[in-house]
């Protein structure tokens, strides 16, 4: 099971504009992918795109990237083809 955090475990200061009610660290991250939108990312890989760019959104509790859920299911859904009926249609809609 994943440890999910509540707004009062982060640090009121990490971020004003951001509150999330629910988040994750990367473990329960990457597997809170895998479960809602069936994309495999390794905390590793999320560790790495923290670095260089193209992952999604964080907040710093610490020491610790703490994942809101609102901003994993905001990058997951931009990474998410349309539904299509063939691969034809994802180059005609310049997806592909």
């Amino acid at each position: 099971m994943t440890k999910l955090l509540d707004k009062t475990a982060l640090p009121a200061a990490a971020s004003p504009n951001v509150t999330p009610t629910r988040a994750f660290r990367r473990v329960g991250a990457s597997a809170y992918l895998l479960d809602h939108y069936l994309i495999s990312m390794a905390p590793s890989t999320l560790a790495k795109l923290a670095s260089i760019g193209g992952g999604p959104s964080f907040l710093k509790a610490g020491r610790y990237p703490v994942y809101p859920i609102e901003a994993l299911d905001s990058w997951a859904r931009e990474r998410i083809s349309p539904l299509v009926k063939s691969t034809a249609d994802l180059k005609m809609r310049g997806v592909a």
